[in-house]
C-alpha cells in the first residue's frame, strides 16, 4: 500500500465527476498470480451518492467487501465500486476507502 501523490479524479466516460481526491493509496496484491494497482480513496471524497448493494464477498486477506451501485440523472451502473468497511486487522489501511472498477469509469492522475 502507498500513498498516490498525485490528485485523483474518477468520472464516467462522457460524464459526471464522481470523485476527487489528494488522499488516494495504491495497493498492490498478489495471489494465485498478481492482480492490477487498484487505487483506494476515501468514501468522503466521493462527489456523487452511490447506493450500498445488498451484494458482499470475502478475501481472506482484506475481509468482506461491500458493492456500489450509481443512479444518477438517468445513469444506472451495478458493481461500480467497492469496499472493506471492516477489513481485516491486516488490511487496516483500507477501512474507510472505497475503489472503482476501471472498466466503469475514467480514472484520471494529476500533478498536485
Amino acid at each position: 500500500l502507498r500513498p498516490v501523490e498525485r490528485r485523483i479524479v474518477v468520472r464516467l466516460p462522457d460524464g459526471p465527476k464522481l470523485a476527487e481526491t489528494t488522499n488516494a493509496v495504491r495497493l498492490m496484491e498478489h495471489g494465485r498470480s498478481l492482480y492490477d494497482p487498484v487505487i483506494y480513496l476515501p468514501m468522503d471524497d466521493v462527489i456523487i451518492p452511490l447506493q450500498k448493494q445488498e451484494k458482499s464477498t470475502h478475501c481472506p486477506l482484506k475481509g468482506d467487501a461491500c458493492y456500489f451501485s450509481l443512479n444518477h440523472e438517468g445513469v444506472t451502473l451495478t458493481d461500480l465500486a467497492w469496499s472493506y468497511p471492516t477489513p481485516l486487522d491486516f488490511s487496516s489501511d483500507i477501512g474507510g476507502l472505497i475503489a472503482f472498477y476501471g472498466n466503469k469509469v475514467i480514472l484520471e492522475e494529476h500533478p498536485l
